[in-house]
């Protein structure tokens, strides 16, 4: 591929910041949107080659989703997101992509992965029952995949839980209009889905386990380093780069916003040395927070392309190493946003909107801190975690 995705993003910024504020309020992403993306194959840059992929290095995906965000926070959201889960299929059954993918390669999966519906055992596969939140971009997509939980025969979970991925098509769940009324991150569109009484073939899904510790993939023969990346790795790069992105356009909106403005005082703010100060210090924040994430990348593919076990250590410490740059680079957007002036509040602002979206990235799931440094600093003591601080590790 010549010209890469993240080229055809940037032709195209002036119409990804114009529909990204109609997307704020419309509460998910306008077909305009989903349409550009569609044509420029922001989705397929992990997807495999035989289903129209391209295959790239993660590097690439992480900084495709951030110059995304950077224009649109929802359209470079549902990149990160909605991105992700090509990378997981192809190591799924083979005939799951050839379900997915068969009448149109710019088919998009949802999700979401929290273990919020049960899976009851019956012949050929499972029915599943359930509700979930929060699964992003679902509007433009047809398939999803959805967390639950291993049932006994009569729809019981099991113990200890065993979680699964189940894959299903549209027409098996239903998306909730109204589910989605929110601060921050609007124009994902980040809505409920139900499922009742669905079947799914086995073949349609997937140990949660084995997914995340990575036997999924050695399973399933994959011998390119794309496909034998951590998945642990993986899933959170393309939400922390999505919020770093935000986060890089929050700072270019702020540069705007502040270029001619005259403060209160009647001092015009490029004569403010402390704002100044402000302005290069959550800068260099943002820009530390970009490269942390992209160097922890660069190091579990090169030390899976060497074929080298990637220890739970190694793992623990590059999960902290992605929620420490997010946090960081939030805290340097309300740095500036602090020294933006009241009119910075005002919607018609598009810094507020940034603000929000940031402060939304940093809330998922992922990006909690507690159980992840946790498990990474006793680790590094020598330590092996167990139980509840192995999670999403």
């Amino acid at each position: 591929m010549t010209e890469r995705v993240i080229d055809r993003v940037l032709a195209l910024a002036d119409q990804f910041k114009e529909q990204g504020a109609l997307a704020e309020r419309r509460g998910q992403l306008t077909d305009t949107t989903v349409e550009n993306m569609k044509a420029i194959g922001s989705i397929r840059l992990l997807q495999p080659a035989k289903h129209g992929g391209y295959e790239v290095h993660p590097r690439e995906f992480a900084e495709t989703v951030m110059a995304t965000a950077a224009l649109d926070p929802a359209a470079g959201w549902v990149n990160g997101v909605v991105g992700v889960h090509p990378y997981q299929l192809a190591y799924a059954d083979p005939r799951v992509g050839e379900e997915v993918w068969a009448d149109d390669v710019d088919t998009w999966i949802a999700s979401p992965y929290a273990p919020q519906g049960v899976a009851r055992p019956v012949d050929g596969g499972y029915l599943l029952n359930g509700r979930w939140q929060f699964s992003s971009g679902t509007d433009a997509c047809d398939w999803i995949i959805l967390g639950a939980l291993l049932a006994d025969t009569e729809g019981t979970p099991v113990a200890p839980p065993h979680p699964l991925h189940v894959i299903l098509p549209r027409t098996d769940y239903e998306i909730v209009a109204d589910s989605w009324d929110v601060v921050g991150l609007r124009g994902t569109g980040s809505k409920d889905v139900v499922v009742k009484d669905a079947f799914i073939p086995d073949y349609r899904t997937m140990d949660a386990n084995e997914v995340i510790d990575g036997t999924a993939q050695i399973k399933a023969g994959m011998t390119k380093t794309l496909y034998r990346m951590p998945w642990s790795t993986m899933f959170p790069l393309g939400i922390s780069s999505a919020t770093i992105g935000i986060c890089e356009g929050a700072l270019a909106a702020h540069l705007d916003y502040q270029r001619d403005r005259v403060g209160a005082t009647g001092t015009a703010i490029k004569d403010d040395p402390y704002v100044m100060y402000a302005i290069a210090e959550a800068a260099s924040d943002i820009n530390a927070s970009r490269q942390e994430l992209l160097t922890n990348v660069d190091r579990v593919y090169d030390m899976v392309d060497a074929g080298r076990e990637v220890s739970f250590e190694t793992r623990a410490a590059v999960r902290r190493s992605q929620i420490r740059a997010v946090w960081r680079a939030v805290a340097a957007v309300d740095q500036i946003f602090s020294r933006s002036g009241g009119n910075a509040l005002r919607m018609d602002k598009p810094l507020q909107r940034y603000w929000r979206d940031a402060h939304a990235g940093v809330a998922h799931a992922i990006h909690v801190p507690g159980t992840t440094f946790h498990a990474s600093a006793l680790s590094s003591l020598g330590v092996d975690p167990q139980g509840p601080l192995r999670a999403m590790i």
